[in-house]
């Protein structure tokens, strides 16, 4: 099932994709819900971020080759990293080049939604009910000012530095997804999700003893090989199998903190 956010008439709605009509539904997406009879087209929304996380916890590393590429070790338990929710945008959402940055990176990456609140999962707990389901994530990142202030938490806190979307997909196998990244059209990023080192059960265990995660809450889980710089002007397509694309844009921020498209 794929379940978008989106507005239309001026009122924001859930609703499931069936075909090229979205089925707005009644009811949280994180409980139970009913999906209506009556149908809007999806060329006729505007589709918004899948959902409005309290935090968004990000993975550093989880591909080997990634980490090689950017000449780090690899890392023996999970890099936990925070992006604030004031950085959320979403499909066909403009990434805002930041004056202070002289590189800025995509990093494309499966994005896990919470269903419900999660703390301390043991290992006998089925970590499936705590899932609503998938999403495709642009997670990002000044590499510049990465490298600079050593830890992350400038250069993957940017307003617009966490796109996600197109949609939220229910019952997904995320063990062997083929994942890739296009800049401008042209491929930078192509890999599977069966490369991650930590899988997503071992990650949402591991977060949930350190962190108590609450519904709508997002865990990215690492960018594959390939990253690489954007400039203004520059498009971004994170596509996920089985998921969909998710499509920004990106442009440059006056001093006055206008975008110049």
């Amino acid at each position: 099932m794929k379940i978008y956010r989106f507005e239309h008439k001026n009122v924001i709605l859930y609703g499931v994709l069936r075909g090229e009509n979205l089925y707005p539904v009644s009811g949280s997406i994180f409980e139970e819900f009913r999906v209506g009879e009556r149908s809007i087209p999806i060329s006729r929304v505007v589709l918004l971020p899948p959902v409005e996380p309290t935090k968004i916890v990000g993975i550093g590393r989880n591909y080997r080759a990634h980490s090689r590429e950017l000449g780090n070790p690899v890392p023996q338990e999970p890099l936990l990293f925070l992006k604030p929710p004031s950085a959320v945008i979403g499909p066909n959402g403009v990434i805002s080049y930041p004056e202070m940055s002289e590189r800025v990176d995509y990093e494309g990456e499966l994005a896990v939604v919470i269903k419900k609140e999660a703390r301390q999962l043991s290992e006998e707990v089925d970590v499936e009910e705590f899932i609503l389901g998938y999403a495709c994530f642009n997670d990002v990142t000044a590499r510049d000012l990465q490298v600079k202030d050593v830890q992350f938490t400038r250069a993957k806190s940017f307003d617009t530095f966490a796109s996600i979307g197109p949609c939220i997909v229910t019952g997904l196998d995320p063990a062997g997804l083929r994942i890739k990244t296009f800049l401008n059209g042209k491929l930078r990023q192509s890999s599977s999700t069966r490369n991650m080192l930590f899988p997503v059960s071992f990650l949402i265990r591991y977060v949930s003893r350190i962190m108590t995660l609450y519904p709508g809450d997002v865990i990215t889980t690492g960018t594959p090989e390939g990253v690489g710089p954007m400039a203004p002007g520059d498009r971004v397509d994170v596509q996920i199998e089985g998921i969909g694309t998710l499509s920004n844009t990106v442009a440059a921020r006056d001093p006055r903190g206008a975008v110049l498209i």
